[in-house]
């Protein structure tokens, strides 16, 4: 967003207000547009191409309410994912935006990625990891998800060896069009929540993939000390 002057009355609006405006207005983009999946496998049968999971342009930038633990290191990273109830145990990778200011995919169907630009599993705000649904090949890490029960755990192990733990809360699928961006990206500043994200739905190679999107909401538990 370009910065300029700005009136006395432009001042004098809260924060509050204009980030309802900017995040409206982002809805109302994704809404135009789509949030699309870009298929890696087109002349792959349906049951085999690789799709990214959602994609969508950044949010704006609020205000931070992320305290860190005084005694944790203040930056480490996810490293590992582990759902027990879909036997999902992969490592995590790190993702920014593309060029064109899109969220990155992981690029092994088989790890899962945690959106850098959001908060640290753990931490208040959304988490964001995402993964793809298959390949080429066959199933890739969230193949299951959309299997995921309310009450199944999620175990997200940091670069500090610290192990974040969640509760699914529910399991939630959108038509492309109907992405919540902000809910799933921006939804909960005041309490660490993790939403994990990947393709569902009906596949159709003609409209470009994968009509729908996964998400998995999931509830802070705690933290712990991983021994391995």
């Amino acid at each position: 967003m370009a910065r300029g002057k700005h009136s006395d009355a432009t001042r004098r609006v809260p924060l509050r207000a204009l980030l309802v405006v900017a995040l409206t207005t982002i809805v109302g983009a994704l809404v135009a547009i789509g949030v699309h999946a870009n298929s890696d496998g087109a002349d792959a049968p349906p049951a085999a191409a690789a799709q990214d999971p959602a994609r969508v342009p950044p949010l704006p930038q609020a205000p931070s309410t992320t305290q860190p633990k005084a005694d944790a290191n203040p930056n480490p990273s996810p490293v590992g994912l582990t759902i027990p109830a879909i036997k999902v145990a992969s490592s995590v990778t790190r993702l920014g935006l593309n060029k064109d200011k899109t969220v990155e995919v992981p690029k092994d169907p088989d790890d899962a990625g945690w959106y850098s630009k959001g908060p640290i599993p753990g931490q208040n705000g959304s988490s964001v990891i995402l993964g793809h649904v298959d390949s080429k090949t066959g199933p890739a890490v969230f193949y299951r998800l959309k299997n995921l029960d309310p009450g199944d755990q999620i175990a997200v192990k940091l670069s500090d060896n610290t192990v974040a733990h969640y509760r699914v809360a529910r399991v939630a699928q959108y038509a492309n069009r109907d992405f919540p961006a902000v809910k799933v990206y921006a939804g909960s500043p005041d309490r660490p929540a993790l939403n994990l994200v990947t393709c569902g739905g009906k596949y159709d190679r003609d409209a470009g993939g994968y009509q729908s999107n996964v998400v998995v909401y999931a509830t802070y538990l705690k933290a712990t000390q991983s021994t391995t």
